[in-house]
């Protein structure tokens, strides 16, 4: 691990992998609150690095304190998902998995769950490989070492790479909260595009650096480098599926609307795993919707649901659009199911109250709105406000 003041967190993730791991080493960036102590009574090894503005290098200067065969990378931010151990102990130990010997295994990369992700609450990461010379991070942010296992294939080809498909790695650092609190969006930006000033083509910060200008509201910007980037070289599966999703959300948000749907359907076609493709299916399902094709839409939601059952907002987007159509008993189901996996979904419980309003169960409209109102209340208390007045004229109170 590299770490910086992550004390509140660092129990949670080294709990993880409690008794799994043979040691645990945690490199400090300058924390100034009680990480170094935590780490230390947590049983980690603590060494220190002097920040350089270059995630890599600190990765790469952590690896040095390595000793066993293996390296497991998690952040601060972390936990090893439980369900992934059983998985990892028979390849680790030699043992055959998906028909490849362990023995012939040099990385696997993980799923990732980005918790509490609006539209793509999965990625997949390299975090477990072999403690080889040759394999090190590159890039100063959103470092990775796929670069350098790609080399070390080529003069190798025996070596094999898998990617698991069950989540191995839950993530919370992406939630609004956290990004505000760490300032995440100015340093990236920084980081980013000193080295792209360096490397203008490289399609893998194109599209990082890309995307994060239109979380900051620049998609004209934003568009240029991902368009860049899909003229670069060609990428990897992975690069040139984001490059198409985020290209589809700055034609969506500049309002042309076919472009952003040919650029979803682009990234749909990639070769990765299907639940990556999430965002995708959830973005194009929501365009077709807003141009009328209702039927269209469904069909992608009822994709979405199929291929994460547990994803609330594919369920949400399936009643939206059965509403639209008329189709009220479906949507109310479809409300239900994302409220049952996500309790606290203030637009579900909204939108149910709403429906079920239509269909005349006046009773059970009313304690949904007032579910969504006391949700609404401690995040949008104008949209609360709005809806304790909706529902006066309704005569519901």
């Amino acid at each position: 691990m590299i770490v910086k003041n992550e004390a509140a967190n660092l129990a949670r993730c080294l709990s993880s992998v409690e008794g799994w791991v043979d040691e645990m080493i945690v490199l400090d960036t300058g924390s100034t609150d009680r990480t170094v102590e935590v780490a230390k009574t947590l049983g980690a090894q603590v060494h220190h690095f002097d920040w350089q503005n270059d995630f890599a290098a600190a990765r790469n200067a952590s690896l040095k304190y390595a000793k066993g065969d293996w390296i497991l990378v998690l952040d601060g931010d972390e936990t090893l998902a439980e369900g992934i151990i059983p998985l990892l102990k028979p390849v680790l130990q030699g043992d055959e998995i998906e028909g490849i010997s362990g023995d012939d295994l040099l990385l696997i990369s993980f799923v990732r769950q980005e918790v509490n992700a609006r539209q793509s609450p999965y990625s997949l990461v390299s975090r477990l490989f072999r403690n080889h010379p040759d394999i090190r991070f590159c890039r100063p942010y959103h470092e990775t070492v796929d670069d350098s296992v790609a080399k070390l294939i080529q003069r190798e080809p025996a070596w094999e790479v898998i990617s698991l498909p069950k989540v191995g790695i839950c993530h919370t650092g992406y939630q609004p909260s956290a990004i505000a609190a760490q300032d995440k969006f100015n340093r990236a930006q920084m980081i980013m595009e000193t080295f792209l000033a360096e490397h203008p083509n490289d399609p893998y910060i194109c599209n990082k650096l890309g995307a994060l200008y239109g979380q900051m509201g620049n998609w004209r910007k934003g568009l240029e480098l991902l368009t860049r980037g899909v003229q670069a070289a060609q990428a990897d599966a992975m690069t040139t599926y984001e490059l198409h999703y985020h290209l589809g959300l700055a034609y969506r948000h500049l309002n042309q609307l076919e472009l952003a749907n040919t650029h979803y359907l682009k990234a749909m076609q990639q070769p990765i795993l299907p639940q990556l493709k999430l965002g995708a299916y959830i973005n194009l399902g929501g365009l077709l919707k807003l141009q009328g094709q209702l039927n269209e839409a469904i069909a992608i939601f009822e994709t979405a649901t199929k291929i994460a059952p547990n994803f609330a907002i594919a369920h949400y987007n399936l009643g939206l659009t059965h509403r639209a159509r008329g189709y009220l008993e479906p949507a109310i189901a479809a409300y239900q199911k994302a409220i049952r996996l996500q309790p606290e979904y203030a637009k579900a419980h909204q939108n149910l109250g709403a429906a079920l309003f239509k269909l005349g169960k006046l009773p059970e409209s009313r304690v949904a709105f007032e579910r969504a109102i006391d949700l609404h209340q401690t995040y949008n208390p104008d949209e609360a406000q709005r809806l304790r007045q909706g529902l006066k004229k309704l005569g519901l109170t």
